[in-house]
């Protein structure tokens, strides 16, 4: 097989034949190489593996992103209601928090395998603009939570372009 043509870089969790002049410290190296590749692709992928479930069993991701006008906060809430869920702001921070709960009867079963999560989680973002407070909206729709929050009219305005001088 002309291995010039394989990627350097796997993607996903799915495991290489391997090789035959692959000697096990060969082995060990590449497996490194794939937990090291896996961690900084998608670090969230350690909440899967037993005993280091540190965080939470459920941590949301979410995507900040920030116009002119406002900063935009979408989470991906599967599988929760409106009602599991807590918006509020304080100290300069945005914080999402609530609590997905199994709505699964375990009595009598033998599961093979489990990648379904849930628990209480919290997110802190922090706001790098001045919010006016009392204009917030929050929209739930599909598992898909999406938070508008106005910048102050100071705030908005705040965009000063900077001179690059030649040296």
């Amino acid at each position: 097989m002309n291995s010039s043509i394989l990627p350097l870089r796997r993607r996903g969790n799915t495991m290489p034949a391997r090789r035959e002049n692959e000697t096990p410290v060969m082995a060990i190296q590449n497996e490194m190489n794939r937990m090291f590749d896996q961690f900084f692709n998608d670090p969230f992928t350690l909440l899967s593996v037993p005993g280091v479930r540190t965080l939470s069993d459920f941590m949301p991701r979410i995507d900040v992103c920030e116009t002119e006008a406002a900063m935009l906060v979408t989470a991906e809430l599967p599988g929760m209601e409106e009602k599991d869920i807590q918006l509020t702001l304080e100290n300069e921070s945005l914080i999402i928090s609530g609590e997905k709960k199994n709505d699964v009867e375990e009595k009598g079963k033998n599961f093979h395998r489990v990648e379904r999560s849930y628990g209480s989680f919290q997110r802190t973002i922090p706001l790098v603009s001045e919010i006016q407070q009392d204009k917030v909206e929050a929209n739930f729709k599909n598992g898909v939570l999406n938070i508008t929050l106005p910048k102050t009219p100071a705030a908005a305005k705040q965009t000063h372009k900077i001179e690059i001088k030649s040296s």
